[in-house]
């Protein structure tokens, strides 16, 4: 088995989310996947593996600390760049078609970018009064910043704080613990000369309960992005921060095309390629 590691969303040299992606471990069972994942310690490990789906280029699995996961933004754009620099080719020039856990995503590039296409909602409309109030506790804002709180969930079940302004995202203290499975994010519009329109932050649930920042969010992102420009909060394309709270600059671009699909993009590089991974028991 291999190992590479790629920085996903940076906005320069090791600013964005790091990425664990393995290749040739067809033969490790569910537990090895998840025990390598959480020894590594990263937001999500992947294993890139042969398509099952003759429409797939190739199939994926998606772990974090906590198990397996459908779907994921930065694993997703992430792997498919692994895929391409280890020989990868594409049925279609410039069009990737990644199978995982959600069915097949498409995942073009655009020179030394890559965009994914947001699958669909899997959830999507306001919280309840109880739950609003547990994820305004759990994320630690103040609760007079909160404009909208919604599902957006399409994999993880993201639930979104809408904020009045990105100075409310980053003063948020969330709480150190959390049930397994919470998955809050914070999105707010940043001010004129920041260089970006939104600033995001995303929290979730580690193994041991542990409340975690992920530096940068690819599927949460996305969640986003389909709820702003269904609400007419966004139009044509917008650019999110996220990370700045946790040391990293990661920088995403959102548009949404023509035909109303959304694409999630940013860069993707190697930070080391091929390394070896040893037996796992």
């Amino acid at each position: 088995m291999k190992l590479d590691l790629v920085d996903v969303f940076g906005s320069g040299p090791l600013s964005g989310n790091p990425l664990a992606v393995v290749h040739g471990g067809d033969d490790l069972s569910v537990d090895q996947m998840l025990k390598l994942t959480q020894w590594l310690g990263f937001s999500e490990t992947t294993f890139l593996l042969p398509p099952s789906d003759p429409g797939a280029d190739y199939r994926v699995r998606i772990f974090y600390p906590g198990g397996e996961l459908p779907f994921a933004g930065h694993p997703t754009l992430g792997t498919c760049h692994a895929w391409l620099e280890s020989g990868g080719a594409p049925k279609e020039a410039g069009r990737v078609v990644q199978e995982c856990g959600v069915g097949l995503v498409e995942v073009r590039q655009d020179s030394e970018r890559l965009a994914f296409k947001a699958p669909p909602f899997t959830r999507h409309g306001p919280l309840s009064a109880e739950e609003r109030a547990t994820a305004i506790e759990l994320a630690g804002v103040n609760p007079e910043a909160v404009v909208e709180a919604v599902h957006v969930s399409n994999g993880p079940n993201w639930q979104l704080l809408r904020l009045r302004s990105a100075e409310d995202v980053l003063a948020a203290e969330p709480v150190a613990k959390a049930p397994l499975g919470t998955d809050i994010g914070l999105a707010g519009p940043s001010g004129e000369g920041s260089g970006v329109d939104w600033e995001l932050r995303a929290f979730f649930s580690d193994a041991i309960g542990r409340f975690v920042e992920d530096p940068v969010t690819g599927s949460f992102n996305a969640g986003v992005a389909m709820h702003l420009f269904e609400s007419g909060l966004a139009r044509g394309s917008y650019r999110a921060a996220q990370g700045r709270k946790v040391g990293a600059d990661g920088a995403i671009d959102c548009r949404q095309d023509e035909a109303g699909d959304v694409w999630i993009g940013g860069t993707c590089a190697t930070v080391s390629s091929g390394g070896e991974v040893g037996k796992i028991a």
